[in-house]
């Protein structure tokens, strides 16, 4: 499972003035909050009402990804910031809101791969036929629904506009949440791909992306189990990557350009870059011991390579000065060995086009 935190959106979606939505919203925030920070969980609020979305307004289709309006933009980061969605929805004339649907229509690739769950709330049939239609909706958009809901019969369960407190409610919420973060983290492989920042990688359904701070776990784990053979070769237990905590790790990710290569949610390789006067300099390239030899590391330092920011006239790296296998790959990539301050370090050098 990641290790990464899990967002999900609290979306009340009734617009009518006076609607007993946000006050559903309420209770199942402070609800699910004990449980939400066990879980490592950001819950995010937001109303349809508050959005003020208008009805479908935009020209080019929403599987383009092209919006001409703001509000179209505003909403397409929400949704696509969030990992999971809890919809709270009521009942109109046997099926969910005008304002859910048009929501959901605005956008397409934001949506897909993300499980959805649904706290209901009507009369007779405590919203029910609601969720049963939005089902058909979203699941052709990709979302997942979840099995777990909340239905609430408006007559059982409110007094003077007010939800009565109900402890078998309230654990039903938790379920809610706990069964949507299981279903967020196992369907995260298929929805990072989707990302606009992914670029595909050199085995099949392999990607790479930009990595953040957020990262910053699966890349400590990756580089202790990378530079092991490093220090057996070099004879060495000093080497960084070694001992770097994740708080070290994250603090390193905010100043390099770094990729990571992805592969159905397992990191299996990255590399950092960063510009330091005129020169590019690579680092910390590594790659999983169990994917060696499939080409990993060369397409990585290709990559790292290319983003070599303007006006910058070479490229450096070091490696292991008993690393001959890493040096053999340099060179046979264009680099040249260049003097180094320190013996037990090799470095190499790559001049880059005028």
């Amino acid at each position: 499972m990641s290790t990464k935190p899990v967002r999900v959106l609290v979306l009340v979606c009734s617009t009518r003035p006076g609607a007993l939505g946000p006050e559903i919203g309420e209770w199942l925030i402070e609800a699910v909050a004990p449980g939400a920070a066990e879980l490592g969980v950001e819950l995010v609020p937001v109303s349809l009402g508050e959005l003020e979305l208008p009805f479908l307004d935009e020209e080019a289709h929403p599987s383009s990804g092209r919006y001409a309006n703001e509000h179209t933009r505003r909403w397409s980061a929400i949704v696509d910031a969030v990992d999971g969605i809890i919809a709270v929805t009521p009942e109109y004339n046997y099926g969910m809101p005008a304002s859910l649907k048009n929501a959901l229509d605005y956008l397409g690739r934001e949506w897909a791969w993300k499980p959805i769950g649904f706290v209901s709330y009507g009369n007779t049939s405590a919203g029910t036929r609601s969720v049963q239609h939005a089902k058909q909706v979203v699941t052709t958009l990709r979302l997942v629904p979840l099995g777990a809901t909340v239905a609430i019969r408006i007559g059982d369960a409110v007094e003077n506009g007010r939800l009565r407190p109900d402890a078998a409610r309230d654990a039903a919420a938790v379920g809610l949440l706990g069964e949507l973060v299981r279903v967020a983290q196992a369907l995260r492989p298929m929805r990072e791909p989707l990302r606009p920042e992914a670029v595909p990688g050199p085995l099949p359904g392999s990607y790479a992306r930009p990595l953040t701070a957020h990262d910053a776990p699966e890349v400590t784990v990756l580089q202790r189990c990378s530079w092991v053979d490093e220090a057996i070769v070099n004879d060495t237990l000093t080497v960084p990557a070694l001992h770097e905590s994740p708080d070290d790790v994250q603090e390193w990710l905010a100043r390099w350009h770094t990729t990571g290569l992805w592969l159905d949610g397992r990191l299996l390789g990255s590399v950092r870059a960063r510009r330091v006067g005129t020169d590019w300099h690579i680092g910390r390239l590594c790659v999983v011991p169990d994917r060696r030899g499939q080409g990993i590391g060369r397409w990585l330092l290709r990559v790292a390579e290319a983003a070599a920011e303007p006006g910058c006239r070479r490229i450096l790296l070091s490696t292991g000065a008993k690393s001959l296998r890493n040096i053999d790959l340099y060179h046979s990539e264009g680099y040249r060995s260049v003097p180094s301050a320190d013996a037990a370090t090799a470095s190499l050098a790559k001049d880059l086009p005028e």
